[in-house]
């Protein structure tokens, strides 16, 4: 099923505006993302085909069906509750059926954890942003041969340094495990090429050092460690950044580029969004969707605040909401076997119909 069908064949129950224009934070460039509400045609609820969410391909218009909506809700999802709290101006259109439910009966002291959570996963991307802006990796990638080392006296060198004051060609070079050790080996030097040794590395995108058979009687010219987990961690790290090179939004980089703060203020922005409307949800019991602070949460997504300075207002918020938590007058979490009940009356309604 498409969403042209849910509309077509009159299974949408509640549409509404979201993200930025919801939350009174739309600039001239935001995209205009819609979500909705809508039920499955009988046949299909009671047969094997429920879908419980139907987007379009660029997933700024997303639907849920009401069973699944319902689920998310009494979990205090945060995208979920703001759909119900959604302001009158930005409610498309709402069937009567859907006034049974209320945002009263929704919110809880679960919200403490969920848009608190969300809040922190924000925070998280926009750090792991920031790694990545301050440290960008080369395309080409490092190889084994940067991370092993030669024992020198009681100290370590570089093994490229080594064989390039040697004068020793790695290509030349034999390795032999040393028992009962851990990525420790007896590094051998063939210059003649008698022996067929396989080089410390015998491919540059080669993930381990090379073993080769040396015959009886050689004599090791150096013991090499190879730092296997290090380089296992590096080569983790490049392919994280690159696939992010690859998918970021080049837009929004170049923003978060612009305003020389090196971090990304949009998820930074939408970190203290979140924790304020926890902070609400906790002590006054109620969820404005549509914030008023507007200008504050705007000049953090221009980032006209230090990286450090959001962090510590995040904190700062948090603190606070632990505190109103715990003599908040929510109820605990919802009434999940009344809306159980509510859903099934819903059903009941819409498929007599």
């Amino acid at each position: 099923m498409t969403i042209k069908d849910l509309k077509d064949k009159n299974l949408l129950l509640f549409e509404c505006l979201s993200g930025s224009k919801a939350y009174g934070l739309d600039t001239p460039q935001s995209d205009t993302d819609i979500k909705g509400i809508y039920y499955m045609p009988k046949k299909m609820f009671f047969g094997l085909k429920y879908i419980p969410q139907i987007s379009n391909d660029s997933n700024d218009e997303v639907y849920y069906e009401i069973g699944r909506f319902i689920e998310l809700l009494i979990k205090n999802n945060p995208n979920i509750v703001e759909i119900l709290a959604s302001p009158e101006e930005c409610i498309l259109y709402k069937h009567p059926i859907m006034n049974k439910l209320n945002i009263d009966m929704i919110l809880s002291k679960l919200c403490k954890d969920t848009f608190g959570g969300y809040a922190l996963t924000q925070i998280r991307k926009a750090t792991g942003l920031n790694k990545k802006i301050l440290n960008p990796m080369p395309k080409r990638r490092k190889t084994v041969l940067d991370f092993c080392f030669v024992t020198v006296n009681y100290s370590s060198v570089k093994v490229k340094s080594w064989l390039t004051k040697n004068d020793v060609s790695q290509l030349n070079c034999g390795l032999a495990k040393i028992p009962n050790t851990k990525n420790l080996y007896a590094l051998f030097h063939d210059a003649e090429k008698k022996f067929n040794y396989k080089g410390i590395a015998n491919k540059e995108i080669a993930n381990e050092v090379s073993i080769s058979s040396i015959p009886a009687g050689e004599k090791e010219i150096a013991y090499l460690f190879f730092n296997q987990d290090s380089y296992s961690s590096y080569c983790k790290e490049h392919n994280e950044y690159w696939e992010w090179v690859e998918k970021r939004n080049e837009v929004r980089y170049t923003v978060n580029k612009s305003h020389g703060k090196d971090y990304d203020a949009k998820n930074m922005m939408h970190t203290i969004r979140l924790l304020r409307v926890a902070l609400e949800i906790v002590r006054d019991g109620k969820l404005t969707v549509k914030r008023k602070n507007r200008d504050e949460l705007l000049s953090i997504k221009r980032g006209e605040f230090e990286y450090h300075e959001v962090l510590k207002m995040a904190e700062d918020l948090m603190l606070q909401i632990e505190k109103e938590t715990t003599k908040s007058k929510l109820q605990e979490k919802p009434d999940a076997k009344r809306i159980e009940s509510l859903l099934v009356e819903m059903r009941a309604e819409l498929y007599a119909n």
